[in-house]
């Protein structure tokens, strides 16, 4: 934890490298100092054919963040700030880029290292 799961539509792939954007949305969680950097995990899930964004096949990337609560507003928004910023940088064409920070609860969190 955290997760950092990246929907996006596929062509955004063949824009960057997808090792590229993995490593700067990685960095940016670092950078944040929100997190142990051994524990952050960065995914992507490309869409090809099933999808919409204004009623049209536009490419889009949406950030889906999940980390355990615990971090202020404060926090979360500039951490969110600095991920569609570097996006932003990487994906100029791309007209819709967000995210959104979804907190984990400590007391129905679990993992095999707690069980």
């Amino acid at each position: 934890m955290p997760h950092f799961v990246i929907d996006c539509s596929e062509n955004i792939l063949n824009l960057n490298t997808p090792e590229s954007t993995l490593y700067e949305v990685h960095k940016a969680a670092v950078e944040s100092n929100l997190f142990d950097e051994d524990d952050i995990k960065v995914r992507f899930n490309s869409f090809n054919e099933h999808y919409l964004v204004g009623g049209k096949k536009n490419g889009f990337i949406h950030v889906f963040a999940n980390i355990m609560e615990g971090r202020t507003t404060e926090q979360k928004a500039k951490l969110s700030k600095e991920i569609v910023g570097k996006l932003k940088t990487m994906f100029p064409s791309i007209d819709f880029i967000a995210i959104n920070i979804r907190d984990f609860e400590k007391a129905t969190y679990c993992n095999k290292t707690m069980v």
